[in-house]
């Protein structure tokens, strides 16, 4: 797949969600990188960093990229290093904010990705038990009709 062909996904929203989990060893470390490096940028955004503080945010960066990679299964350490690469040691204010708005959209992007297919997986078990709810035999007397619940 190129960066202008659409992704064509195949499969059972289940597996989806199983890939997807198989993908992100440690989804709770994701969260908390992804919720420091929102907390980083809102620190950026607020203040301009002197050049102590420029090379901590790189060594962040940089710490927060290889921690990251360590938790994700291969196709996925492989998309994170295309679009997220190691900050030069000059690396300017404008670029830090630009580097650390950019790792933290893969995130979030990634995140959305867990929910979704989370959320199919969640559907295709509600209608798998809604089918076996309806091919059951009715119980002993068959269907008892109750009245309608009032309020006395």
């Amino acid at each position: 797949m190129t960066d202008h062909e659409p992704e064509i996904v195949t499969g059972r929203p289940q597996e989806l969600a199983e890939q997807r989990n198989q993908a992100v060893s440690q989804p709770a470390q994701l969260l908390r990188i992804g919720a420091m490096l929102r907390e980083l940028l809102e620190e950026v955004r607020r203040a301009s960093p002197d050049e102590a503080g420029r090379k901590r945010l790189r060594e962040i960066y940089d710490r927060a990229l290889s921690v990251l990679k360590a938790g994700l299964s291969e196709d996925l350490q492989q998309e994170l290093e295309a679009f997220a690469a190691p900050l030069a040691p000059q690396a300017s204010e404008s670029e830090i904010r630009i580097a650390q708005a950019q790792l933290l959209g893969w995130l979030e992007g990634l995140f959305q990705g867990i929910q979704a297919a989370l959320w199919a997986q969640q559907m295709e078990a509600r209608a798998q038990l809604d089918g076996m709810r309806r091919g059951l035999p009715p119980g002993p007397g068959g269907m008892i009709e109750r009245p309608a619940a009032g309020y006395l």
